[in-house]
């Protein structure tokens, strides 16, 4: 067995990203860190986008993933909350790509349901399994919570696609 994978999971929000590192040793996962990246409300937009950018990108290269899960847009009753989350993901997912990081991208739903059992789970759900899979771990806030879920879905699903090419080896 190599070196464990480092996979770093993001729950984008323009007000709140949360962030969650985990190393992937075979079916065994870890805690490496996790935190939430916070903009102020009181600057304009593109000021708050550079802001999310530059610390994200802070992160990355204090954690060197090799790669990421983004957890995917879901809409909103306000369709100017869903216009600003999607801008906040795409700088997310602009951070990752430019450092040519591959991403995969997880429905909220699929996120819950690999990690809960059920798609419809509450945020304290979320929070009391990854807490229960990576245990000892201090999570800083519910949306740390979900980018940790969201690394654990991406380290299934690369376990789950290299046991299927192993099989079709």
């Amino acid at each position: 067995m190599g070196a464990p994978v480092i996979l770093i999971g993001l729950d984008p929000g323009l007000g709140c990203t949360g962030w969650g590192v985990i190393a992937a040793d075979g079916n065994r996962l870890s805690h490496v860190a996790n935190g939430q990246i916070r903009t102020d409300a009181k600057m304009q937009l593109p000021a708050r986008l550079l802001e999310l950018h530059g610390r994200l990108l802070e992160v990355l290269s204090q954690h060197l993933p090799t790669a990421a899960a983004v957890e995917e847009v879901f809409v909103n009753e306000n369709p100017q909350s869903t216009l600003k989350l999607g801008q906040a993901r795409g700088v997310v997912l602009l951070a990752a790509a430019g450092l040519a990081m591959p991403v995969g991208e997880y429905a909220p739903t699929l996120v819950k349901k690999a990690v809960v059992g059920t798609g419809g789970a509450a945020k304290e759900q979320v929070r009391a399994m990854v807490q229960r899979l990576l245990p000892g771990t201090r999570i800083v806030g519910a949306d740390a919570a979900d980018a940790l879920a969201v690394a654990i879905t991406h380290a299934h699903h690369i376990l789950s696609a290299r046991a299927i090419r192993g099989r079709a080896a």
